[in-house]
This record gives C-alpha cells, sequence and structure tokens, in this order.
C-alpha cells in the first residue's frame, strides 16, 4: 500500500506462495508493528509453523513476546532467525541467553557469526563444522555464490585470526552446555533451531528455506467445533483468516484469503458458507506471488488462495462442500483506544460508511455504530491504526475524516444463556451501548469501575474481552 512506501513499515499481512526443492511454502508475512497485532493474531492462526526474525541489535522486543504467546497456545513450531548481523550489534552469546529467558523457549543454534559489523566473515556451519563465507551488498543468491569452507582451514585461521578464535572457543561451549537439537520438542514448540544473518544481503536465507522443507510439518489437523478435520480428507474445507479491501484500486476489489484444510481444491467449485448457507463460486480464485495474482486452477490443504467477493464472506468464515462445520479460533480483542469519526465534508458521508464498514470486516480497525444513533465509534490498539485508517480513508475512498476524542476507554461483547435478560440489560445501558461490524452487541464504559458495576448487577450477562469471529463465539473476560 502506499502509506507502507511512505513510512518504510508493513500495515497489513501479506501472502506469498513459492516453489523451493519441489516443495510449496506458503509465506504469510505479517506486520511487526504492536499497533497490528489483532491482524498478526489472525494470521498466526491460518499457519503450521512460524519463522521469528530477531533484530539482532535489539534483541527480543515487547511485539515479539506478545507473538510468541500466540504460537505457544497453539504449540507452533518457531524458527529463529537473528538478523543484521552485518551491523555492530549485541554478543550472540547474550542473544542466546536473552531469548531463552524473556521468551522461555529453549534454543539450539545451527549456525554461529564470526565476527559482527564490518568484521562479520560469515557463519560456521555447526552440524558440517564449515563456514560460509560473508559478502556484502548481493541482493541475489545462486547455487555457489557464497563459498564454503572448511574451519579447521589453516588459510581460513590465518585470514579470520580471533574473529574465528573467538567463535570456535563459543561454539565448543554451544556443543557441551546446549541440548541437542529435538525434533519431537521442536514440532511441539518448545526448542527453536536458530540461524544468523544478514536478511538485507539475503546472506543466511537459503538455510532457512533448508530449514523449513527438512523440518516444518506439513499441513496438520484443524480443530472444529463439531470435530477435528484431518488434511487427508476427500472433502474440501477451508478457513477465511483475512479480507483485505481496494487490493486493486482500480476495480475497488475485496479479496478474502482462505487457508484450505482439507480437500482438493478446483477452480469453479461451489461451495457452502457455513455461517448462513450460502452458496460462493469460485471462478477467479487466485494466488500471490508479491504483487503479482494469477488465475489458480487447484489448490490443496495448506496452500492459501483468495476469493474476490463484495462482502459476501467474513472473517472466521467457514466454506465446505456442504458440510456444517465451523473452524476455532480467529480472534478479535476488546480495542484499548477509541476515537469518534465524522467527516470532514458532509457530501462525502455515503463514502465514509462504505470505507468505515469494509476497514471494520477487513479488520484494520473495530467499527462500532452506537445503537442511540450519533457518531460512529472506532477502536484500536494503537494511535498508529488510525493514522492508517485515516489516510486509506481519504486515498482509497475520497472521504477525509476528522478524529475526534472519545469518552470511552473500554469495550466488552456481552451475551446471556437468558434473551430477556440480555434484551432488558440493552434497554437499560442503551447510552452505552453499540454494535460491532457483524452486529454483535458492546457495552462501551469510561473507566473499569463502570464495566465492575454492571457485571455486578447484571450477574446473568457474560462480559467478553475476546470475540472470534463473527460465528459469535465469546471468550470470558477473566480478568473482569
Amino acid at each position: 500500500m502506499e502509506i507502507e512506501k511512505q513510512r518504510g513499515i508493513s500495515v497489513a499481512s501479506s501472502v506469498m506462495q513459492m516453489e523451493y526443492r519441489d516443495c510449496i511454502i506458503n509465506l504469510l508475512d505479517t506486520p511487526g508493528h504492536q499497533d497490528f497485532s489483532e491482524d498478526t493474531y489472525r494470521v498466526l492462526t491460518a499457519v503450521d509453523s512460524a519463522l521469528m526474525v530477531i533484530d539482532a541489535a535489539n534483541g527480543v522486543e515487547s511485539q515479539t513476546l506478545r507473538l510468541l504467546e500466540v504460537c505457544r497456545a497453539r504449540n507452533t513450531p518457531i524458527v529463529t532467525f537473528i538478523n543484521k548481523m552485518d551491523r555492530e550489534v549485541k554478543p550472540p552469546m547474550e542473544l542466546m541467553d536473552e531469548i531463552e529467558t524473556a521468551l522461555g523457549i529453549e534454543v539450539v543454534p545451527f549456525t554461529w557469526p564470526v565476527g559482527m559489523g564490518k568484521s562479520f566473515a560469515g557463519v560456521i556451519d555447526i552440524p558440517n563444522s564449515q563456514m560460509r563465507m560473508f559478502k556484502a551488498g548481493e541482493d541475489r543468491v545462486t547455487e555457489g555464490s557464497h563459498a564454503v569452507v572448511d574451519v579447521n582451514d589453516p588459510a581460513l585461521k590465518e585470514r579470520l585470526g580471533s574473529d574465528l578464535e573467538v567463535a570456535l572457543t563459543e561454539v565448543d561451549l554451544i556443543k557441551n552446555a546446549m541440548p541437542a537439537f529435538d525434533r519431537e520438542a521442536f514440532l511441539a514448540g518448545r526448542q527453536s533451531p536458530v540461524f544468523f544473518g544478514s536478511a538485507i544481503n539475503n546472506f543466511g536465507v537459503r538455510e532457512i528455506l533448508n530449514t523449513l522443507v527438512e523440518l516444518a510439518p506439513s499441513p496438520g489437523s484443524r480443530k472444529a467445533l463439531q470435530r477435528e478435520v484431518s488434511p487427508a480428507e476427500d472433502k474440501f474445507s477451508a478457513v477465511v483468516f483475512k479480507i483485505q479491501a481496494n487490493m486493486d484500486p482500480a476495480h475497488r476489489d475485496r479479496v478474502a484469503f482462505l487457508r484450505i484444510c482439507s480437500g482438493h481444491f478446483k477452480r469453479g467449485m461451489k461451495l457452502k458458507i457455513c455461517r448462513n448457507n450460502k452458496e460462493v463460486r469460485t471462478n477467479n480464485a487466485l494466488s500471490f506471488l508479491s504483487q503479482r495474482r494469477d488465475i489458480l486452477d487447484e489448490a490443496f490443504p495448506g496452500d492459501i488462495i483468495g476469493l474476490p467477493n463484495h462482502g459476501l464472506l467474513r472473517l472466521g468464515d467457514t466454506l465446505t462442500e456442504g458440510e456444517q462445520l465451523q473452524f476455532t479460533g480467529l480472534p478479535f480483542f476488546a480495542p484499548e483506544i477509541f476515537r469518534m469519526v465524522e467527516s470532514a465534508d458532509p457530501l462525502r458521508s455515503k463514502q465514509l460508511r462504505t470505507g468505515l464498514m469494509q476497514l471494520g470486516e477487513e479488520g484494520a480497525i473495530q467499527v462500532f455504530r452506537p445503537m442511540t444513533g450519533g457518531t460512529m465509534l472506532l477502536g484500536a490498539f494503537g494511535q498508529l491504526q488510525f493514522e492508517v485508517v485515516s489516510h486509506r480513508l481519504q486515498t482509497e475512498y475520497g472521504a477525509e475524516v476528522r478524529l475526534l476524542p472519545s469518552r470511552y476507554n473500554l469495550a466488552r461483547w456481552v451475551s446471556s444463556d437468558d434473551p430477556v435478560a440480555l434484551k432488558k440489560f440493552i434497554q437499560e445501558n442503551i447510552h452505552r451501548m453499540a454494535e460491532d461490524v457483524v452486529g454483535a452487541s458492546v457495552f462501551l464504559a469510561t473507566h473499569k469501575s463502570e464495566l465492575d458495576v454492571a457485571q455486578q448487577r447484571w450477574e446473568s450477562i457474560q462480559f467478553h474481552a475476546l470475540r472470534e469471529h463473527a460465528g459469535l463465539i465469546y471468550q470470558s473476560d477473566l480478568a473482569g
């Protein structure tokens, strides 16, 4: 997106499929900025393994901690890549200790750096006792473009001197003090192989791809409310984990990204949306390679496909050939910051409503419509989200907006086993009630004490800090 080019950061997840060593790898790249963590959480529900990139200068950052919790909850295998070794960074031993201490995951280095910054000479391949030599400035790696030398080569020791001696001493220490690699522990998310490199120079990237092919799991079973779905099943099933509006601004399109969970997808097949039993046609199914989009003829479990649509599909929707299924685990979290939004030009109100509806369904921000009418509310996790949405409303929908302070500071979805009690609660608190983009009822409060009073007074009402998807599966507010 244009705003990503301007700011030099990712504000939305992206999808790319590539072939490597006779395997298909579906890469889901997520934003690193913590303000967009909700999008990242949802994308993580669609993957079978994760690549954790650590900035060697900054070490473990707060966003990494939050994302690892999501991976750990799903026992997602993690491969670790320590990046930017061509700069002055933290000592590798210190980084190893920081990862283990902060993230609580056992690390097993597969490669080890020799030097750093201007003296960065390459990495030692620990299992094979070889060294891959670093050459700065290469933006494309071909077979043989990086020299591989035996670490005991006298010429290498003479050339690199103390940097190699220090690295070899540390490697000996690693072999004696750190545990051996255990693939079962890796697949359970308890142990992570670690690699060092410089991604901007494409150094160390091939080792990561080799490791993913050799160690990462193939597509696994997925849990639905009704049962567990195996990828080996004949019948097709998939879940919508991401929606992107205006991928092609000229056509105002919206693409729903599906993770295939079972069966064999064929272009043109008719699928059922389990939420409403409507039928969706798949003649225009897409595959992605960076900014390139191709019409897709077939796909298999683990693949990511895109279905262009005009609002028919929502985040969390399950698509099948007829069976009633609902895959679980696609989260929407209660936002932490609120703003009122109004059009700077009253004549553009229709464009504003359209933009808010589409961006809300996309999950770029949470949109709330007060039940008493009036100004719409936006909910987010960081100020940058508001800036991005304002920019997209103006550039993609032609709706310049003003964002105003809101008196609300927290929101909770509400539900009850007693429909009469829920209706009465909404009526008596109508001035604090709103609906989100899927019509779920939301209680808004100016501070925590208002929520506490409501919970004490209305014991039959459940207040939820998390909504899973359009099917309205809630998770109780345990802190509440």
